[in-house]
């Protein structure tokens, strides 16, 4: 990895997207510490510690502790996120959008705009039920309409500006911009991690061992996680030759390749966000409920619990499915096979070529969701085991994020130079 960021260093173009990259990355950074007026921000940090299992924790762990600081940036990516999976899904549902996605760029700008302007409604629909909630818990000093205005219109201004960042990043810098901004939000988060781990155990006792164990376990679930989201099942597809006046077309081989981990990492914030929600929602109307129906959801959807971490894990392999499902079709890329003269060796096109690709992918489906419910999970596992290793708050979704964005950037980079011939790399 590193040899290839030094070569494309050395490429005048790339090292302006990379320069610029990291200049935008650094505003990002910035932004999180421009505090939001009339918020008190200990309320905001105490939400963060009641567990890593609410939406506040999560909001916190994407934007880089901006959430629990109440900066302009506290509610990060999330509405954009939160609007693209809705018009994703829509784009399934309703013909228009799905009539749009398949228009080329054109198409895809539309919907870019779309989801821009339902990302700032989402924004300001979030921004104000946090005020709500915080000027419910006293946290507001001078409370009122102009107050409202001007706190939910700060995260609401926040978001969008996140948003534009992603753009730029996208279209100017180096690989997918929001991808990059909750990545870099995550890694600003890894200090405070190592800090608050070294002082539990090293502080606390001199136990240099735990340390070790918890680096070398760490570099291990990396590799696994590297071994994972590149492992790929390539399915052979054999083209038949056709003559076109004194043309021949056709003929050579190639494969589908199908993905362990083709949903990403997206059923986990879909699990993560639905086992939030009941925490979160009694976190805001009763925070010091004990007893009764919100004491019992407090205490049934906290990650102590041992059947919170089951019930994640099933979670997790069913919105596998179901977005692996919503995301690849196997009659469609078995029609687009059949009228391209593509087919399966030993596989009949039409109906036989989708039924087979749909089984195979629903083999490798499983394979990829068991594998992402081990990792969102293992943290729990280890917390249940050593209550001091919840400390660690750089979780499933977190490393595969990180990782993940890692391999997509250098592969960025990697085409990138292919495309300039670069010869250094190909040596």
């Amino acid at each position: 990895m590193f040899k290839i960021l030094k070569n494309a260093w050395a490429i005048p173009e790339l090292r302006k997207k990379i320069l610029y990259t990291l200049l935008l990355l650094v505003v990002f950074r910035f932004g999180s510490v421009i505090t939001v007026p009339w918020l008190d921000s200990a309320t905001l940090a105490s939400w963060v510690d009641q567990g890593g299992n609410t939406l506040f924790s999560i909001m916190d762990m994407f934007s880089g502790g901006a959430f629990s600081q109440a900066t302009i940036f506290a509610m990060g990516v999330s509405p954009y996120i939160n609007s693209s999976i809705i018009i994703q899904l829509l784009t399934v549902a309703i013909p228009a959008l799905e009539r749009l996605s398949k228009e080329g760029e054109e198409g895809r700008k539309k919907i870019s705009k779309i989801t821009r302007y339902v990302t700032v409604v989402l924004a300001f629909v979030q921004a104000a039920g946090l005020y709500i909630g915080l000027n419910s818990a006293n946290a507001v000093s001078n409370p009122g309409a102009l107050t409202f205005f001007v706190i939910a219109l700060s995260f609401t201004a926040g978001t969008a500006f996140l948003m534009w960042l992603g753009e730029e990043i996208t279209e100017k810098g180096i690989g997918n911009g929001i991808s990059m901004i909750i990545f870099a939000g995550i890694v600003a988060g890894i200090p405070t991690m190592a800090k608050s781990v070294w002082q539990t155990f090293v502080g606390g006792g001199n136990n240099y061992l735990a340390v070790a164990i918890i680096l070398v376990c760490a570099v291990l679930i990396i590799g696994l996680v590297v071994l994972f989201n590149n492992g790929e099942r390539r399915i052979p597809v054999q083209y038949a030759k056709r003559v076109v006046g004194r043309k021949m077309y056709g003929g050579q081989s190639t494969h589908i390749p199908i993905k362990v981990t083709m949903a990403g990492v997206m059923p986990i914030i879909f699990a993560m966000s639905l086992l939030a929600f009941p925490s979160t929602v009694v976190s805001l109307v009763a925070p010091n409920a004990t007893g009764g129906f919100a004491g019992w959801i407090l205490k049934f959807f906290n990650q102590s619990n041992p059947w919170y971490a089951v019930i994640y894990f099933v979670l997790i392999v069913g919105f596998t499915y179901f977005y692996t499902s919503i995301s690849f079709s196997p009659i469609e890329v078995a029609n687009n096979m059949k009228k391209n003269g593509g087919f399966i060796p030993g596989i009949r096109p039409g109906k036989s070529t989708s039924d087979f690709i749909a089984k195979v992918l629903s083999r490798i489906t499983l394979v990829g969701a068991f594998f992402l419910g081990f990792i969102a999970i293992l943290p729990i596992i280890l917390a249940l085991i050593d209550s001091r290793l919840s400390t660690i708050s750089i979780g499933g979704t977190s490393l595969l994020i990180v990782v993940g964005v890692a391999l997509e950037t250098v592969k960025q980079i990697e085409s990138q130079m292919l495309m300039r011939h670069y010869k250094g790399f190909l040596e």
